[in-house]
Formats: C-alpha cells, structure tokens, sequence
C-alpha cells in the first residue's frame, strides 16, 4: 500500500469531466461522468466533489468544458467572452466559502481575454490547456507543501488531523495529509488520530480510507474525544487544511476546526494549517469577513449512507432484479427514512438517509469555523512554512518567491 494506490480525483477524458462520487465513499466507488458545466455544479453543490483545492480545479474544468461544448455554438468573440463570464461566475456562486473555487473561474476569466486576439477555435483549445494546467499545478504544489511541512515533524510523531485534507481534496497528494504522506515514506510517522469530522463525517469516511490505502498507521476517533488524547500526552502536532485564509492569518476550515485550535493551545500542541496560497485571500483583512455555508439541516438530523448489495442466492438476485425492474426502487420505509435500491453491475446499489433526531426540530448547521490568527502556529504552503506576524509574510508568500522557505 502507497500513496500511489490513492485515485485521482477529477480529470479530463473523452471530452468530459470525470470525477470521484465522494458522497458515496467509501463503500461505494462511483465515477461521475460530467458533460456540461451545470452537471459540474451539481457535483459541487453535492460534495460529490470537495476540498478547497479540488474546487479550484473542478471550476477550471467546469469553464474549460463550456467553452468546449456549448461554447461551441457562439461565434462572435465579445459573445463568447460575456457568457464566459457569466458561466465562471456561476461555477464560483455554487459555494461561498472556500476561496479557490472563486480563484480557479477567475483565473479562467482573465485567461481568456488574455488571449482573446486568436480565433475562438485557437481559444477555446487554450482554454482546455490552461484548466488541465491549473490541475498539474494543483498536484505540484501539495507535493511541496507535504515537503515543506515534514520538515516540521520529529521522528515518532503523533498527529492529529481533522475533516478531509487529502489527495480527495485536491488533484492529487493532499494538504495536511500531503504533510503526512511525506513525513511518513521519512518515517517520522508514528500513528495518526482522525476526527470523524461531524456532521458529514469526512474524517471517518474520506481520511480513514486514504490512510488505509497509503498505509499510514492511525485510529479513528471521534470528534469529542480530542481533548482527552491531548491530556493524555498522545498528540504531538494537529495538522489541518483550510478553506480560505484571511490576510491576517486567520483560517475558515471545517466546523470544529477552531476548538482544535483552542485545544492545541491550551495543552502546548502546534497547530499547523497546510494550504496552497491559492488558499489565501489577501482582499479579507480579517477572518469575520469570510462568509460561512449553512447546509441542509438533514446532514445534522440523520445519517446517509451508501453501499452495494451483492446477493447471496439466485432468489435473492430475482427479487432485487423485481424490484428494479422499472428503475430505482424508493424502500417504503415509515418516520422518515429513505432508500433506493438501483442496479449497479451484477449487484444493486443502495443509498439512504436515517433519521437520528425527533421530526420538527431546529437546527444550526454551518459548515466552517474561523480560527484566529493568534493559534496558529505556522501556515504550510508551497513557498514555505509561514508564521506570525501573518499579515506580512502571507502576503510574501502569496507573491510565489522560490527561496522563501521559512517565512516569520
């Protein structure tokens, strides 16, 4: 088992978007084959696609295969121009919080009137070009952020990481996992916690299952229990990912993200945030600017869950075969549960939602905290692992110097 046996996340093939279903991992490893840009935001919308980096890259492709398909149909150059920025626009409104799905569209947007004195043949193929570039870029600076994080690490490390910060996230490698990918093939890994990241569980159903295939030892656990493994002097460092940096160093990550933080100050842990400086939005000067997603309260009420069903007698095979013969079967199912049953191959597939709370209640469901600036203890990014004082060497960092390498 390596990182190797990790898949790619999102990729250009036959003229379409093709990504990893990541609302159904683990137990169900669909490909989801997108050909047109709404299709792309749906997946978005969805997490079927996430992780502030992958955004950046699904919103690249998302424009490129516009561009390549319904583009296709204007021929006057300031046409297509204006309904380029139109589409990119609305790829980047799909979700308000992580910053590189802006930044990927807007990339898209200045490129293509950058290069608008070709023919609209000429550019909608450097279009294409440039999205499939931002994508290898994408894997080139998780791989020098892992490199530049390992260096943080001593030989035995114990971390601690939260939500999703993998190679599901990005292109390829990871963020804060990509730190831990490095540091271990240096083995300086001794075992990884992972939150189980409530109320979608990333950590239990993303983290875990990345760990496993690049065989990194670690032990789940579950969101509430991090305090009392930090008492316990069985964490070393608390690595996390971020969906978009303020100017003064503070972090919007998944919920939960800032009372790790909190945490990791009480109990004298560094707490490392691991971010391309695509990340960092240099327009906000304080993380009370960063606008918080509120998400669907069923995520809070219930669980879902996905699998495969494979039958275990020619009856059991007749009567799956029965029940969706005419397409997905929905399970009457009474308070409130749901599933359908579909044929996947030789097998069915399953999807469902269980309720867990009493039917009627309120709910508060952001997606995001902030953590100030004043607990972290250092930014890993591409350039260099940046520390305090965050507002000018973020902003050095961001200006992409090759030889930076410890900034603060």
């Amino acid at each position: 088992m390596a990182i190797n046996d990790i898949p790619r996340t999102i990729w250009w093939e036959d003229g379409k978007v093709v990504l990893v279903d990541q609302s159904r991992l683990p137990l169900v490893g669909d490909l989801l084959s997108c050909n047109s840009y709404d299709g792309v935001c749906q997946a978005i919308k969805g997490m079927a696609v996430r992780g502030a980096p992958a955004l950046g890259v699904a919103a690249a492709l998302a424009v490129a295969l516009w561009a390549t398909t319904a583009g296709e149909d204007i021929d006057d150059p300031a046409a297509f121009l204006a309904e380029l920025d139109r589409v990119a626009d609305e790829i980047a409104s799909t979700r308000p919080t992580a910053v590189n799905l802006a930044w990927g569209a807007e990339r898209m947007k200045r490129f293509a009137r950058g290069n608008s004195d070709v023919s609209l043949a000429e550019l909608r193929d450097l279009i294409l070009q440039e999205a499939l570039a931002i994508r290898a870029e994408d894997e080139e600076r998780n791989r020098a952020i892992g490199a530049n994080g390992a260096e943080l690490l001593e030989p035995g490390s114990r971390v601690l990481t939260h939500c999703n910060a993998g190679s599901l996230a990005t292109a390829f490698y990871g963020t804060a996992l990509g730190v831990i990918f490095s540091a271990h093939e240096q083995g300086k890994i001794e075992g990884v916690w992972v939150d189980e990241t409530r109320p979608v569980l990333q950590g239990a159903r993303l983290t875990a299952w990345e760990l496993k295939l690049a065989g990194v030892p670690f032990k789940l656990i579950t969101d509430n229990m991090a305090a009392s493994i930090m008492r316990a002097g069985l964490v070393d460092a608390v690595i996390v990912g971020a969906d978009r940096i303020a100017a003064n160093g503070d972090v919007a990550n998944k919920i939960g993200t800032y009372g790790l933080a909190v945490l990791c100050k009480e109990h004298g842990i560094p707490f490392y945030v691991a971010a391309p400086t695509s990340t960092v939005d240099l327009t906000l000067p304080s993380g009370d600017d960063i606008v918080i997603e509120q998400r669907d309260e069923r995520e809070v009420t219930g669980v879902t869950i996905s699998g495969v069903i494979s039958p275990n007698s020619p009856s059991a095979s007749r009567a799956f075969d029965l029940l969706t013969d005419g397409g997905p079967f929905e399970v009457p199912i009474a308070k409130g549960h749901q599933m359908v049953i579909d044929r996947k191959g030789g097998a069915y597939r399953f999807d469902g939602w269980f309720r867990i709370a009493p039917p009627g209640i309120e709910v508060y469901n952001p997606a995001f905290d902030v953590t100030p600036a004043k607990y972290v203890s250092a930014i890993i990014t591409e350039c260099g692992v940046v520390r305090a004082p965050f507002g000018e060497t973020l902003s050095l960092a961001c200006e992409g110097s090759g030889a930076i390498h410890e900034l603060g």
